[in-house]
């Protein structure tokens, strides 16, 4: 696939633009006593709550009180945005100004499962240090699952931003860490690069373009 034509680039934002590491949520919830980790790879748990939540299904307060049934935990709601906040690290400054030269040379749209508790530090974080007022000015459009109410692997969440930017699926690269994602993305026709770690969105472009011996697949 040649680089020159690739239009579009849609991005993955936890593990692609940020890094993220589930287990520290996992330690802080342990610290406040909990014990029995193995419940966070339940379908109750994963299924029936995170993506739920991740789908603005459930709302904060309904989500908090789902969370303490679920864990048996009699916590404050800052405690429990703490240790849930606690796995999202701050946006990299360098990856921030990769993806500015990037808008330069491709739409560059964003395609995020997250969730109103995660998203609110990522604005945050994103107003204070580089003075975005929202994603929509970083990328030229961003779509957030708690927004959408579609969520990836979902094959809707996709043709949503699809028909939504009338986007031609072999012009069109999808950029994502989870393999699950990209199986979805290839069988709609799009272009993909799996980003797989120790591997950084600095790895894959070069002065605001796809590097031209990228695997593209």
């Amino acid at each position: 696939m040649k680089e020159q034509s690739i239009e579009t680039i849609i991005f993955d934002f936890g593990g692609v633009v940020i890094d993220i590491d589930p287990q520290i949520t996992v330690k802080k919830l342990q610290e406040l006593g909990f014990e029995d980790v193995s419940k966070f790879q339940s379908s109750e748990f994963i299924d029936d709550i995170v993506r739920k939540f991740e789908r603005g299904i459930f709302t904060p307060e309904v989500f908090r009180e789902r969370i303490r049934a679920f864990l048996g935990m009699d916590i404050t709601d800052q405690q429990l945005d703490d240790a849930w906040n606690a796995l999202i690290y701050d946006i990299p400054a360098e990856r921030i100004e990769i993806l500015e030269q990037v808008k330069e040379n491709y739409k560059m749209l964003l395609l995020s499962n997250s969730n109103e508790i995660h998203y609110d530090l990522y604005v945050r974080d994103l107003q204070l240090r580089f003075g975005y007022r929202e994603f929509d000015e970083l990328f030229h459009k961003a779509y957030f699952s708690f927004d959408t109410h579609l969520s990836k692997p979902d094959s809707e969440a996709y043709e949503f931003i699809m028909y939504q930017h009338d986007l031609n699926p072999a012009k069109t690269l999808f950029i994502d860490d989870n393999e699950e994602n990209i199986k979805t993305a290839k069988r709609l026709g799009l272009k993909t690069y799996l980003l797989k770690k120790p591997q950084r969105i600095r790895d894959i472009f070069k002065n605001g373009r796809l590097k031209p011996d990228l695997k593209i697949s």
